[in-house]
């Protein structure tokens, strides 16, 4: 499946002057669907999924129908159909039939229909259209695509609001779905993490150098291996000018306190995903740390981030409560 960006009316995030005529251009149908502008190309061409109607001009324009067709041919491929299968199935809109037990006649009456959920089984709710093209791709493990999408989200968006009304909806879609099936999109579920955080990579600027007094530490606590909101925070952080040092998933207790001591910084953030994994204690002993030339000594701030503190207030400590509330609450002690 190529991937190429396209030219025209095939870009992705086509600009608002070509909406003047109505429907929806095929760089735009592509990002609803997940797949690339060449995909849908293809599909009109060789299997006569094209828009109904046409308009004066190059410009093509998909309406609501075409595209609830194109979606029912992303659902069929899914399932494993032949392309050519699937679109007529999709053109004629009659349901593929599970196959009869028996060499001839028709299934029973009573036999079940096999509908495809792939690439709209995920309970999204109200969100961004990009969350449903980015759970499609993930759902097909389409690595590329993927990258296309995410990369689209946070170039469009920026950074924040593409992680918290974008990825997090996608993420949180796929771990539903993932414990509603008994663990069977584990897969999904560590394909679009990996993914997210190579988008991250790919779009944080270069590594602020340190200035005294103005570094933010961030690390997982001990147990703790869920790195990719540290990661959004950390290149959140960056992009306006904040020397961060990042130690990751799971930092033992004595190399959290001696990178603390290290650096000197003017706060520490601690995530925690689980209960289980977020310790008062730490937080405190982590507040409480001194260091610099008697008379003049400083603590850190520590902010205590992640669902896992909930219920684990800690005095005298703040808890944001998502990525634009922490990198609020760190800019100013920065700046300070």
């Amino acid at each position: 499946m190529s991937t190429q960006r396209e030219s025209g009316e095939d870009r992705l995030g086509d600009g608002d002057g070509d909406r003047q005529e109505g429907g929806l251009t095929t760089g735009e149908v592509a990002r609803r669907l997940g797949v690339a502008p060449t995909t849908v190309r293809t599909w009109d061409r060789r299997y006569g999924l094209g828009p109904d109607a046409h308009t004066d001009g190059r410009h093509r324009r998909w309406t609501a129908a075409d595209v609830a067709r194109l979606e029912r041919m992303c659902a069929l491929t899914a399932t494993g159909l032949p392309p050519a299968e699937a679109a007529r199935l999709a053109r004629s809109e009659e349901p593929p039939a599970v196959p009869s037990r028996s060499a001839a006649g028709p299934p029973p009456a009573s036999s079940p229909v096999r509908r495809s959920r792939a690439g709209s089984g995920l309970r999204l709710g109200d969100v961004r259209q990009e969350c449903r093209g980015i759970a499609r791709a993930a759902l097909r493990l389409d690595a590329a695509v993927l990258d296309e999408l995410l990369l689209a989200a946070i170039t469009e968006h920026g950074l924040v609001a593409a992680w918290t009304e974008v990825i997090v909806p996608t993420l949180q879609a796929v771990g539903r779905k993932w414990e509603r099936s008994g663990e069977k999109y584990v897969e999904v579920e560590h394909f679009l993490s990996w993914h997210v955080s190579g988008a991250l990579r790919r779009v944080a600027p270069r590594t602020v150098a340190d200035r005294p007094g103005a570094t933010t530490v961030l690390a997982c606590v001990p147990g703790e291996n869920h790195t990719l909101p540290l990661e959004v925070l950390s290149a959140a952080l960056t992009e306006r000018g904040v020397p961060v040092r990042m130690f990751g998933g799971a930092l033992p207790v004595e190399s959290l306190v001696a990178a603390v001591r290290r650096t000197g910084p003017a706060a520490v953030g601690l995530w925690a995903q689980s209960r289980t994994t977020a310790s008062r204690p730490l937080a405190q002993h982590v507040a409480a740390m001194e260091w610099g030339v008697r008379g003049a000594r400083r603590r850190p701030v520590v902010l205590t981030l992640g669902p896992g503190w909930a219920g684990q207030t800690v005095a005298g400590l703040a808890r944001p409560s998502g990525l634009a509330e922490a990198v609020a609450a760190l800019e100013p002690l920065v700046s300070a």
